[in-house]
């Protein structure tokens, strides 16, 4: 995995962790400020991890999404044949949910709800008097979460409606001499609003499925590769369920859906791991039997595998007829139970060749955001002023003690054997909550084995100065979805009339 960022000297770096189902392992980060720009050179510096790694060590390559790193991945799979790459899940629907935020119904509705909370926010009283209310939480305001801040704010904020409406509406709020600004009547009006909560919960329910797979894709507990295919259809079907399949309303939505589908994470490798996917191969009622998925597949292996190819094309009969050691009624009962990876170590054994590349593909992470959790560190180090450690020696430290954080939480961590919730996708009702865990290093820790050995860097100086499906349609009664949003404009990169695509990737048009 590769993410790059740049820190507040303006520097480029590139942070590269290597990802397994025993867990992550830290590599390096690269001061990339010279060579970032050049494609030829980004891909060099990807070689030489690949090179240090191993290339038969490697499956899969997730960077972000940014176009230098998208030639250097494709140059990188032309030189190593066996490797694919792919961008970041998690920066995708990220992108999906920018998408959406930025119709301008959903903008005007973001700054109605930001006058809100800044309202509420810069008043002491009012957020004292809702701080003293049964079951209060604070609201979740833009910048506060890594994705999807705009519809995490909604959310959070009609989760507080009833305390809002009672806020303004108290004896407490209306003697006081606050309710007689400007900014607290515009607030007031807002809060009494129905039509402003009504969209608020459309869209509310929109983002559900797409912040629900953003979960998924986004965790480093289990290999989630396996579900980003079938998951990006559950997320377009929960958006259509919300509208009652009215074309109309759904389709500037599921657009962006298979805009950003079709852009970015239409990849052999998705296709293939969706069709080795036990949980969805033997769901005979929803399994994609199109021509395109089962031709993925082929081409993954005719491009990727460098075993017996056709010993591998004869043992993906068995696991789809379900015969030899998949014919048990046991493996079809844990299909759905077990994770995909640990399914085909049980199951696999009349196909060894095919086991063996569905465990590697069934492995891999989806997602690069794995990365940015150790960016808070490099930051956190890079902006103190009494900070003058060379890149080469900071990188040595952080590889030591990230590494030792990663293997203490993997010694102390509960492995969770249950399987990825894939079918709660589609649902649109409320999400909750969940506060970030603390990052794997604390910048004090760090600074006192850098400090410790009363050593500073040679080029530096001491000094004196150290500073989860749902029937919805109740749901919505009462809100006028025909009007929702109106007018409705195209998404960002719908480039007119595209019915006759309807249908998402290889599935049938729900």
């Amino acid at each position: 995995m590769a993410d790059g960022w740049t820190d507040t000297r303006h520097r480029s770096l590139i942070n590269f962790l290597v990802y397994c189902p025993r867990g992550m392992v830290f590599v390096k980060s690269v001061d990339a400020s010279e060579i970032v720009k050049s494609t030829n050179n980004l891909f060099k510096l990807f070689d030489e991890v690949v090179t240090w790694v191993g290339p038969k060590n490697i499956v899969h390559m997730v960077t972000d999404n940014a176009s230098n790193y998208v030639s250097a991945g494709k140059l990188l799979c032309e030189k190593y044949k066996t490797i694919s790459w792919s961008p970041c899940a998690a920066h995708c629907l990220n992108l999906v949910l920018q998408d959406m935020g930025s119709m301008p119904h959903v903008d005007n509705l973001k700054n109605r709800a930001s006058k809100v909370t800044v309202f509420i926010y810069n008043h002491v009283a009012l957020i004292a008097w809702l701080r003293n209310r049964p079951g209060w939480t604070d609201i979740v305001r833009p910048g506060a979460t890594r994705f999807a801040t705009t519809f995490l704010s909604f959310g959070s904020i009609h989760v507080h409606k009833h305390d809002l409406q009672a806020l303004v509406t108290s004896k407490f709020f209306v003697d006081n001499r606050l309710a007689r600004e400007s900014k607290a009547k515009e607030a007031v009006a807002i809060i009494l609003d129905n039509s402003f909560w009504d969209d608020i919960n459309v869209l509310v329910k929109i983002s559900s499925p797409l912040i629900r797979l953003l979960r998924i894709v986004d965790s480093d507990q289990r290999p989630a590769i396996g579900y980003v295919y079938e998951g990006m259809h559950r997320a377009r079907l929960g958006i259509k369920k919300i509208f009652r399949m009215r074309k109309h309303l759904y389709k500037p939505y599921t657009s962006i859906i298979k805009n950003r589908w079709d852009k970015h994470l239409r990849k052999d490798l998705h296709a293939a791991a969706y069709w080795l996917n036990p949980a969805f191969q033997y769901d005979e009622e929803n399994f994609c039997r199109k021509p395109a998925v089962n031709m993925a597949v082929l081409d993954y292996i005719g491009k990727k595998y460098d075993g017996d190819k056709e010993k591998v094309i004869k043992e993906t009969q068995y696991f789809r007829d379900r015969l030899g050691s998949f014919d048990r009624d046991l493996a079809l009962s844990t299909s759905k139970t077990t994770h995909p990876d640990e399914w085909w170590k049980l199951w696999g054994a009349d196909a060894p060749n095919l086991q063996k590349l569905a465990i590697r593909i069934l492995s891999q992470t989806s997602a690069s955001s794995g990365c940015e959790r150790c960016w808070s560190l490099f930051d956190q180090i890079h902006t103190k002023r009494r900070n003058r450690l060379e890149h080469q020696r900071l990188n040595d430290l952080v590889f030591v003690h990230h590494n030792l954080r990663l293997k203490h939480r993997l010694y102390n961590k509960k492995f969770n054997f249950d399987p990825i919730d894939y079918a709660s996708i589609d649902k649109t009702d409320f999400w909750v909550f969940v506060e970030e865990e603390d990052p794997y290093l604390n910048y004090e820790e760090l600074e006192n084995a850098i400090y410790e050995e009363g050593a500073y860097p040679a080029s530096a100086e001491p000094s004196s100065n150290m500073e989860e499906s749902v029937d919805d349609s109740s749901d919505n009664e009462g809100i006028d979805l025909g009007t929702f949003g109106q007018p409705i404009g195209p998404p960002p990169g719908f480039s007119g009339n595209d019915d006759e695509h309807e249908n998402f990737d290889d599935f049938d048009d729900l």
